[in-house]
C-alpha cells in the first residue's frame, strides 16, 4: 500500500465522523428551540381561544382573525396593541418577561383574554 492510499484510508472515516457530529448537534439545536418559540390564539365567534394561553419567556403568540368582523388585540396595560385586522390577517407580539398579560379587543371591548408567560 502507498503512502497516498494509508492517508486517503484514515482520512475518509474521521472526515465522516466530523461531518456526522457537527450535522447532528446543530439541527437539534434548532429544532429544540423552535419546537418552544411560537403558539397560536385564533379570534373566532367574538372570542379569543384559548381565552387564557400559558406560555415560556420569550415565546411568540400569533393571533389570527377567522372572524368576518374586523378585530383587534389589544394589552389592558400598553405592552402591546394591534392594528385592525380583517378576515385571516395575523398579529404577532414576543413575551420577554414573565408575567400576566391581560388583553382585549378595541371594536369589542367585552372579547377578552389573557397570555400568562412562566
Amino acid at each position: 500500500m502507498t503512502r497516498k492510499n494509508v492517508w486517503a484510508a484514515g482520512a475518509t472515516p474521521l472526515m465522516m465522523a466530523i461531518l456526522v457530529l457537527f450535522a447532528g448537534s446543530a439541527s437539534v439545536t434548532a429544532n429544540d428551540q423552535a419546537a418552544a418559540a411560537n403558539a397560536e390564539v385564533k379570534i373566532d365567534n367574538f372570542s379569543f381561544g384559548p381565552e387564557t394561553l400559558t406560555v415560556r419567556v420569550g415565546t411568540t403568540v400569533t393571533w389570527t382573525n377567522r372572524d368576518d368582523i374586523p378585530h383587534t388585540v389589544v394589552s389592558t396595560d400598553g405592552v402591546f396593541k394591534s392594528k385592525v385586522r380583517d378576515t385571516d390577517e395575523k398579529f404577532s407580539y414576543t413575551f420577554a418577561q414573565v408575567g400576566t398579560y391581560p388583553y382585549y379587543c378595541s371594536v369589542h371591548p367585552k372579547m377578552t383574554g389573557k397570555v400568562v408567560v412562566q
